[in-house]
Protein backbone atom coordinates (compact mmCIF):
# COMPACT_ATOMS: atom_id res chain seq x y z
CA UNK A 1 0.00 0.00 0.00
CA UNK A 2 3.10 2.40 0.63
CA UNK A 3 3.96 1.87 -2.44
CA UNK A 4 0.36 2.93 -4.36
CA UNK A 5 0.32 6.10 -1.42
CA UNK A 6 3.26 7.00 -3.07
CA UNK A 7 2.08 6.85 -6.32
CA UNK A 8 -1.36 8.62 -6.02
CA UNK A 9 0.97 11.24 -4.10
CA UNK A 10 3.14 11.76 -6.90
CA UNK A 11 0.36 11.75 -9.25
CA UNK A 12 -1.69 14.00 -7.68
CA UNK A 13 1.15 16.66 -6.63
CA UNK A 14 2.04 16.49 -10.65
CA UNK A 15 -1.27 17.65 -11.49
CA UNK A 16 -1.35 20.35 -8.57
CA UNK A 17 1.77 21.82 -10.53
CA UNK A 18 0.07 21.36 -13.78
CA UNK A 19 -2.89 23.05 -12.88
CA UNK A 20 -1.07 26.04 -10.90
CA UNK A 21 0.94 26.59 -14.44
CA UNK A 22 -1.63 26.29 -16.80
CA UNK A 23 -3.31 28.91 -13.92
CA UNK A 24 -0.21 31.24 -14.34
CA UNK A 25 -0.24 31.44 -18.25
CA UNK A 26 -4.17 31.63 -18.41
CA UNK A 27 -3.25 34.98 -15.62
CA UNK A 28 -0.14 36.25 -18.01
CA UNK A 29 -2.76 35.65 -21.19
CA UNK A 30 -5.51 37.69 -19.91
CA UNK A 31 -2.96 40.37 -18.61
CA UNK A 32 -1.17 40.94 -22.05
CA UNK A 33 -3.82 42.25 -23.53
CA UNK A 34 -5.16 44.39 -21.11
CA UNK A 35 -1.78 46.05 -20.24
CA UNK A 36 -1.99 46.48 -23.76
CA UNK A 37 -5.37 48.27 -24.28
CA UNK A 38 -3.69 50.22 -21.10
CA UNK A 39 -0.31 51.72 -22.77
CA UNK A 40 -1.03 51.09 -27.08
CA UNK A 41 1.57 53.18 -27.30
CA UNK A 42 4.49 50.98 -25.55
CA UNK A 43 3.86 47.73 -27.60
CA UNK A 44 5.55 49.83 -30.73
CA UNK A 45 7.27 52.80 -31.81
CA UNK A 46 5.39 55.72 -32.82
CA UNK A 47 5.97 58.07 -35.48
CA UNK A 48 5.13 61.60 -34.56
CA UNK A 49 5.06 63.75 -37.52
CA UNK A 50 6.15 67.54 -37.31
CA UNK A 51 7.59 70.70 -39.66
CA UNK A 52 9.63 73.27 -39.01
CA UNK A 53 6.91 75.81 -37.13
CA UNK A 54 8.70 78.39 -34.87
CA UNK A 55 8.64 78.82 -31.74
CA UNK A 56 6.19 75.76 -31.54
CA UNK A 57 8.66 73.38 -33.55
CA UNK A 58 12.37 74.03 -34.23
CA UNK A 59 15.10 71.53 -35.60
CA UNK A 60 18.38 72.31 -34.80
CA UNK A 61 22.03 71.57 -36.38
CA UNK A 62 22.44 68.29 -35.01
CA UNK A 63 19.04 66.96 -36.07
CA UNK A 64 17.18 67.35 -32.45
CA UNK A 65 13.77 68.70 -32.12
CA UNK A 66 12.92 71.28 -29.39
CA UNK A 67 10.14 74.10 -29.42
CA UNK A 68 6.50 74.40 -27.25
CA UNK A 69 5.11 71.82 -29.56
CA UNK A 70 7.69 69.21 -28.97
CA UNK A 71 8.35 69.87 -25.43
CA UNK A 72 4.55 69.24 -24.43
CA UNK A 73 5.03 65.96 -26.32
CA UNK A 74 7.80 64.92 -25.24
CA UNK A 75 5.93 65.65 -21.37
CA UNK A 76 3.01 64.00 -22.53
CA UNK A 77 4.80 60.94 -23.87
CA UNK A 78 7.06 60.43 -20.53
CA UNK A 79 4.20 60.61 -18.44
CA UNK A 80 2.36 57.77 -20.11
CA UNK A 81 5.18 55.62 -21.08
CA UNK A 82 5.40 56.05 -24.80
CA UNK A 83 8.17 55.44 -27.36
CA UNK A 84 8.63 57.49 -30.39
CA UNK A 85 10.71 59.09 -33.40
CA UNK A 86 10.09 62.86 -35.20
CA UNK A 87 9.67 62.23 -38.98
CA UNK A 88 9.42 66.10 -40.70
CA UNK A 89 7.07 66.90 -43.34
CA UNK A 90 5.08 69.13 -44.55
CA UNK A 91 2.11 70.90 -43.27
CA UNK A 92 -0.15 69.03 -45.46
CA UNK A 93 1.74 65.99 -44.97
CA UNK A 94 0.80 66.25 -41.44
CA UNK A 95 -2.44 66.00 -41.96
CA UNK A 96 -2.42 63.49 -44.97
CA UNK A 97 -0.04 61.08 -43.15
CA UNK A 98 -2.42 61.29 -39.70
CA UNK A 99 -5.43 60.77 -41.75
CA UNK A 100 -4.10 57.58 -43.58
CA UNK A 101 -2.70 56.50 -40.52
CA UNK A 102 1.53 56.39 -42.00
CA UNK A 103 1.57 58.86 -38.78
CA UNK A 104 0.61 58.41 -35.31
CA UNK A 105 0.59 62.08 -34.47
CA UNK A 106 1.29 65.55 -35.82
CA UNK A 107 2.82 67.77 -33.53
CA UNK A 108 3.71 71.24 -34.31
CA UNK A 109 1.57 74.85 -34.89
CA UNK A 110 -1.45 72.66 -36.17
CA UNK A 111 -4.83 74.23 -36.39
CA UNK A 112 -7.80 73.09 -35.49
CA UNK A 113 -10.35 73.66 -38.80
CA UNK A 114 -13.41 71.97 -39.82
CA UNK A 115 -11.99 70.82 -42.91
CA UNK A 116 -8.87 68.83 -40.92
CA UNK A 117 -11.44 67.98 -38.04
CA UNK A 118 -13.39 65.83 -41.18
CA UNK A 119 -9.95 63.56 -41.89
CA UNK A 120 -8.09 63.79 -38.49
CA UNK A 121 -8.86 63.88 -34.78
CA UNK A 122 -7.52 66.71 -32.07
CA UNK A 123 -6.55 66.62 -28.72
CA UNK A 124 -7.86 69.31 -26.26
CA UNK A 125 -6.18 72.53 -27.56
CA UNK A 126 -3.15 73.23 -25.81
CA UNK A 127 -2.70 77.11 -26.89
CA UNK A 128 -5.22 79.89 -28.58
CA UNK A 129 -4.02 82.93 -30.63
CA UNK A 130 -5.19 84.25 -34.05
CA UNK A 131 -3.46 85.72 -37.08
CA UNK A 132 -1.37 88.24 -37.07
CA UNK A 133 0.08 91.41 -38.96
CA UNK A 134 3.90 92.35 -39.74
CA UNK A 135 5.09 95.47 -41.49
CA UNK A 136 8.17 97.62 -41.82
CA UNK A 137 9.08 98.92 -38.12
CA UNK A 138 11.24 102.44 -40.52
CA UNK A 139 8.70 104.13 -42.53
CA UNK A 140 10.27 107.28 -43.76
CA UNK A 141 9.08 110.12 -45.80
CA UNK A 142 9.64 109.65 -49.53
CA UNK A 143 8.11 112.38 -52.16
CA UNK A 144 8.60 109.42 -54.91
CA UNK A 145 5.21 107.76 -54.07
CA UNK A 146 3.41 111.18 -53.82
CA UNK A 147 4.78 111.89 -56.98
CA UNK A 148 3.61 108.40 -58.39
CA UNK A 149 0.33 108.30 -56.79
CA UNK A 150 -0.05 111.95 -58.79
CA UNK A 151 0.13 110.51 -61.76
CA UNK A 152 -1.55 107.67 -61.05
CA UNK A 153 -5.06 106.25 -62.89
CA UNK A 154 -7.06 106.95 -59.79
CA UNK A 155 -5.89 110.16 -59.79
CA UNK A 156 -5.96 111.36 -63.20
CA UNK A 157 -9.70 110.08 -63.11
CA UNK A 158 -10.35 112.50 -59.88
CA UNK A 159 -8.50 115.16 -61.86
CA UNK A 160 -10.98 114.43 -65.37
CA UNK A 161 -14.60 114.60 -63.06
CA UNK A 162 -13.85 117.69 -61.71
CA UNK A 163 -12.75 119.12 -65.22
CA UNK A 164 -16.01 117.68 -66.57
CA UNK A 165 -17.83 118.92 -64.05
CA UNK A 166 -16.51 122.71 -64.36
CA UNK A 167 -17.26 122.45 -67.59
CA UNK A 168 -20.61 121.12 -67.55
CA UNK A 169 -21.31 123.72 -65.26
CA UNK A 170 -19.97 126.48 -67.42
CA UNK A 171 -21.97 125.31 -70.39
CA UNK A 172 -25.16 125.82 -68.83
CA UNK A 173 -24.46 128.78 -66.84
CA UNK A 174 -23.19 130.08 -70.98
CA UNK A 175 -26.39 128.67 -72.44
CA UNK A 176 -28.03 130.80 -69.67
CA UNK A 177 -26.26 134.28 -69.34
CA UNK A 178 -25.24 134.84 -72.76
CA UNK A 179 -28.15 137.09 -73.91
CA UNK A 180 -27.84 139.13 -70.70
CA UNK A 181 -24.37 139.57 -69.91
CA UNK A 182 -21.48 141.24 -71.90
CA UNK A 183 -19.19 139.45 -69.74
CA UNK A 184 -20.81 135.95 -71.05
CA UNK A 185 -21.44 137.12 -74.24
CA UNK A 186 -22.08 134.98 -77.59
CA UNK A 187 -18.44 135.67 -78.81
CA UNK A 188 -15.58 133.06 -78.04
CA UNK A 189 -14.24 135.32 -75.71
CA UNK A 190 -17.79 135.13 -73.63
CA UNK A 191 -17.74 131.16 -73.76
CA UNK A 192 -14.41 131.56 -72.37
CA UNK A 193 -14.79 133.20 -69.47
CA UNK A 194 -17.98 131.40 -68.40
CA UNK A 195 -16.20 128.04 -68.31
CA UNK A 196 -13.11 129.91 -66.39
CA UNK A 197 -15.75 131.50 -63.84
CA UNK A 198 -16.86 127.95 -63.11
CA UNK A 199 -13.52 126.53 -62.37
CA UNK A 200 -12.55 129.28 -60.22
CA UNK A 201 -15.45 129.11 -58.25
CA UNK A 202 -15.02 125.24 -57.83
CA UNK A 203 -11.17 126.34 -56.76
CA UNK A 204 -11.67 128.83 -54.66
CA UNK A 205 -9.44 130.94 -56.05
CA UNK A 206 -11.18 134.41 -55.54
CA UNK A 207 -11.65 134.47 -59.46
CA UNK A 208 -15.52 134.19 -59.36
CA UNK A 209 -16.01 137.62 -58.72
CA UNK A 210 -13.01 139.67 -60.10
CA UNK A 211 -13.45 142.42 -62.03
CA UNK A 212 -17.07 141.99 -61.83
CA UNK A 213 -17.78 138.73 -63.88
CA UNK A 214 -20.87 137.36 -62.10
CA UNK A 215 -24.09 136.11 -63.15
CA UNK A 216 -26.63 138.41 -63.50
CA UNK A 217 -29.88 136.75 -64.15
CA UNK A 218 -32.20 134.92 -61.81
CA UNK A 219 -31.55 131.23 -63.11
CA UNK A 220 -28.15 131.89 -63.33
CA UNK A 221 -27.41 133.15 -59.82
CA UNK A 222 -29.34 129.93 -59.05
CA UNK A 223 -26.92 127.87 -60.66
CA UNK A 224 -23.92 129.56 -59.45
CA UNK A 225 -25.09 129.23 -56.06
CA UNK A 226 -25.88 125.46 -56.49
CA UNK A 227 -22.38 124.97 -57.80
CA UNK A 228 -20.10 127.25 -55.28
CA UNK A 229 -21.83 125.19 -52.09
CA UNK A 230 -21.51 121.89 -54.28
CA UNK A 231 -17.90 122.07 -55.27
CA UNK A 232 -16.76 123.63 -51.75
CA UNK A 233 -18.16 119.96 -50.60
CA UNK A 234 -16.48 118.17 -53.57
CA UNK A 235 -13.05 119.86 -53.37
CA UNK A 236 -12.61 119.73 -49.61
CA UNK A 237 -13.87 116.11 -49.36
CA UNK A 238 -11.57 115.56 -52.47
CA UNK A 239 -8.51 117.21 -51.06
CA UNK A 240 -8.98 115.72 -47.42
CA UNK A 241 -8.92 112.21 -49.12
CA UNK A 242 -6.04 112.53 -51.41
CA UNK A 243 -4.43 113.99 -48.16
CA UNK A 244 -5.14 110.88 -46.06
CA UNK A 245 -3.96 109.16 -48.82
CA UNK A 246 -0.82 110.28 -50.49
CA UNK A 247 0.75 111.95 -47.52
CA UNK A 248 -0.64 110.56 -44.13
CA UNK A 249 -0.13 107.10 -45.23
CA UNK A 250 3.23 107.25 -45.89
CA UNK A 251 4.26 108.70 -42.98
CA UNK A 252 2.54 106.00 -40.80
CA UNK A 253 2.69 103.29 -43.11
CA UNK A 254 0.16 101.43 -45.56
CA UNK A 255 -1.12 99.09 -43.22
CA UNK A 256 -1.62 99.98 -40.14
CA UNK A 257 -4.48 97.24 -39.03
CA UNK A 258 -6.73 94.89 -40.31
CA UNK A 259 -9.15 97.17 -42.69
CA UNK A 260 -6.01 98.43 -44.65
CA UNK A 261 -5.15 94.93 -46.19
CA UNK A 262 -7.59 95.36 -48.66
CA UNK A 263 -5.65 98.21 -50.05
CA UNK A 264 -1.87 97.13 -49.92
CA UNK A 265 0.02 94.35 -51.11
CA UNK A 266 -0.52 91.56 -48.69
CA UNK A 267 2.03 88.77 -48.32
CA UNK A 268 0.76 85.28 -46.81
CA UNK A 269 1.84 81.40 -46.03
CA UNK A 270 0.77 78.68 -49.04
CA UNK A 271 -1.03 75.94 -47.06
CA UNK A 272 -2.39 77.91 -43.88
CA UNK A 273 -5.78 78.98 -42.38
CA UNK A 274 -4.00 82.42 -43.74
CA UNK A 275 -5.09 81.92 -46.86
CA UNK A 276 -8.66 80.76 -46.38
CA UNK A 277 -9.10 83.77 -43.93
CA UNK A 278 -7.91 85.83 -46.99
CA UNK A 279 -9.77 84.25 -49.73
CA UNK A 280 -13.10 84.55 -47.45
CA UNK A 281 -12.39 88.51 -46.69
CA UNK A 282 -11.75 89.33 -50.85
CA UNK A 283 -8.01 90.39 -50.10
CA UNK A 284 -5.69 89.73 -52.67
CA UNK A 285 -2.43 88.12 -51.60
CA UNK A 286 0.73 87.15 -52.49
CA UNK A 287 1.78 83.42 -51.31
CA UNK A 288 4.81 82.54 -50.13
CA UNK A 289 6.53 78.72 -49.24
CA UNK A 290 7.05 79.64 -46.00
CA UNK A 291 7.50 82.83 -43.04
CA UNK A 292 11.13 83.48 -43.76
CA UNK A 293 10.62 83.65 -47.19
CA UNK A 294 7.37 86.16 -46.86
CA UNK A 295 9.94 88.16 -43.72
CA UNK A 296 12.23 88.36 -46.69
CA UNK A 297 9.62 90.02 -49.06
CA UNK A 298 8.89 92.27 -46.28
CA UNK A 299 12.17 93.46 -45.64
CA UNK A 300 12.58 93.87 -48.98
CA UNK A 301 9.33 96.42 -49.44
CA UNK A 302 7.97 93.66 -51.91
CA UNK A 303 4.92 93.18 -50.12
CA UNK A 304 3.41 95.73 -47.35
CA UNK A 305 2.67 92.91 -44.92
CA UNK A 306 2.69 90.06 -44.08
CA UNK A 307 -0.36 88.21 -42.03
CA UNK A 308 0.47 84.58 -40.26
CA UNK A 309 -0.09 82.94 -36.91
CA UNK A 310 0.43 86.07 -34.48
CA UNK A 311 3.16 83.86 -32.67
CA UNK A 312 5.44 82.54 -35.43
CA UNK A 313 5.18 86.55 -36.45
CA UNK A 314 6.22 87.86 -32.72
CA UNK A 315 9.10 85.01 -32.47
CA UNK A 316 10.63 85.22 -36.25
CA UNK A 317 10.83 89.30 -36.03
CA UNK A 318 12.63 88.82 -32.76
CA UNK A 319 14.89 86.49 -34.10
CA UNK A 320 15.92 87.43 -37.54
CA UNK A 321 14.56 90.89 -38.10
CA UNK A 322 14.59 92.73 -34.76
CA UNK A 323 14.86 96.57 -35.96
CA UNK A 324 13.43 96.03 -39.20
CA UNK A 325 10.27 94.53 -39.14
CA UNK A 326 7.24 94.87 -36.27
CA UNK A 327 4.43 93.03 -35.59
CA UNK A 328 0.95 94.98 -34.98
CA UNK A 329 -0.61 94.67 -31.44
CA UNK A 330 -4.04 93.74 -33.16
CA UNK A 331 -5.16 89.61 -33.38
CA UNK A 332 -8.09 88.51 -34.95
CA UNK A 333 -9.46 85.39 -36.27
CA UNK A 334 -8.77 83.52 -33.26
CA UNK A 335 -7.55 79.97 -33.25
CA UNK A 336 -6.15 77.16 -31.35
CA UNK A 337 -3.30 74.81 -31.59
CA UNK A 338 -3.97 71.12 -31.32
CA UNK A 339 -2.79 67.64 -31.58
CA UNK A 340 -3.44 65.97 -34.65
CA UNK A 341 -4.29 62.12 -34.16
CA UNK A 342 -5.78 59.55 -36.62
CA UNK A 343 -9.43 59.08 -36.14
CA UNK A 344 -10.62 56.57 -33.35
CA UNK A 345 -6.91 56.49 -31.69
CA UNK A 346 -6.65 54.47 -28.51
CA UNK A 347 -4.18 57.26 -27.71
CA UNK A 348 -6.73 60.29 -27.69
CA UNK A 349 -7.99 59.71 -24.17
CA UNK A 350 -4.17 59.25 -22.54
CA UNK A 351 -2.71 62.24 -24.45
CA UNK A 352 -5.85 64.28 -23.25
CA UNK A 353 -5.47 63.59 -19.70
CA UNK A 354 -2.29 63.90 -19.63
CA UNK A 355 -1.84 67.69 -22.10
CA UNK A 356 -4.61 69.13 -19.02
CA UNK A 357 -3.09 67.99 -16.75
CA UNK A 358 0.83 69.15 -18.40
CA UNK A 359 -1.13 73.06 -19.54
CA UNK A 360 -2.44 73.02 -15.77
CA UNK A 361 1.08 73.23 -14.41
CA UNK A 362 4.12 75.50 -13.35
CA UNK A 363 6.22 73.44 -16.24
CA UNK A 364 3.87 74.76 -19.04
CA UNK A 365 4.15 78.20 -17.64
CA UNK A 366 7.94 78.35 -17.43
CA UNK A 367 7.86 76.45 -21.02
CA UNK A 368 5.66 79.35 -22.72
CA UNK A 369 7.82 81.89 -20.63
CA UNK A 370 11.34 80.85 -21.97
CA UNK A 371 10.07 80.37 -26.03
CA UNK A 372 7.51 83.56 -25.62
CA UNK A 373 8.44 86.02 -22.59
CA UNK A 374 6.98 86.28 -18.96
CA UNK A 375 4.01 87.20 -20.49
CA UNK A 376 3.31 86.00 -23.21
CA UNK A 377 0.63 82.72 -22.19
CA UNK A 378 -2.11 81.17 -23.99
CA UNK A 379 -5.08 80.28 -21.90
CA UNK A 380 -4.08 77.12 -21.46
CA UNK A 381 -1.54 78.19 -19.51
CA UNK A 382 -3.73 77.62 -16.53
Amino acid sequence: MSGLDNFSFGRCGFERICAILVAVALAVLIQAPQASAQNPGQARELVIGTKVAPPFAMKAKDGTWHGISIDLWRHIADQIHLRYRFQETTLNGLIDGVADHSLDAAVAAVTVTGSRQRVVDFTEPFYSTGLGITVGADVRMSWWPIIRNVFSLSFLRAALVLFVAALSVGVVLWIVEHRHNEHFGAHRHGFGATVWWAASAMTQIGGAAAGGKAPRTLPGRLIAMAWMITSVIVFASLTAALTSQYTLKHLRGPVNGKADLQYARVGAIAGTETIEYLGREHITYQAFANAEEGLLALHKNQIDALVYDRPLLLYLVNERFRGSLRVLEATFDPQTYAIALPQNSELRTQINLALLDAIRSDWWRETLSEYLGPESFGPGSG
